[in-house]
């Protein structure tokens, strides 16, 4: 049996040591791309957790100032029993930016009758214009409706509606329920 010659030898050794190497190499960049899958998927998971951090702290910033807007309210009986009651809504603004569009409704039919700017001693001050356009940083307003009977009153409990400084519509009920408004898509 013939074994060759020297250069077919030296030849097949290469093509051997060739054929090793590409295979290593292979397994090399296998290993590689499994590696960067791996981090590639731990960065995906680190920025989903970045933007849910970055989402939940824009919801804390979009809610601020709504919380901060508060709407109390009462009864008042008129001295003559006939004339009926009304309801006396005093809304604050706490927050450090001014509310936009403020309007009260009582039920779903009716809007405030009166508002007028609340004095440092709770009492009423200059007579504004309903719905009120702007209610500026610490100031508070009392919003009044016209006289019903008593029923009619019961059943049309205030709500506020007003509109942050970031141009977020929101609805506040008399039980202290906050909710954003769907963006009007006429506006």
């Amino acid at each position: 049996m013939n074994g060759g010659d020297l250069a077919t030898w030296v030849g097949s050794s290469f093509a051997a040591v060739a054929a090793g190497a590409t295979l290593w190499t292979l397994k090399s960049q296998r290993d590689q791309i499994a590696e960067q899958r791996e981090f590639i998927g731990e960065q995906s998971a680190t920025m989903a957790l970045e933007r849910a951090e970055l989402h939940a702290a824009a919801e804390d910033r979009k809610w601020a100032q709504a919380r901060q807007i508060r709407m109390s309210h009462r009864v008042i009986p008129s001295v003559d029993v006939s004339d009926g009651v009304l309801w006396k809504v005093m809304v604050e603004n706490g927050s450090d930016a001014p509310a936009h569009g403020l309007t009260v409704r009582f039920g779903t039919a009716y809007l405030a009758d009166e508002v007028h700017e609340a004095t440092p001693d709770g009492g009423r001050g200059e007579r504004w214009v309903v719905p009120l356009h702007l209610l500026g940083p610490g100031r508070d307003a009392w919003f009044t409706s016209q006289r019903w009977s008593e029923t009619t009153a019961h059943n049309s409990r205030p709500s506020l509606e007003f509109t942050d400084d970031n141009g977020v519509r929101w609805t506040l009920d008399s039980y202290g329920k906050l909710e954003e408004r769907p963006a009007d898509p006429a506006a």
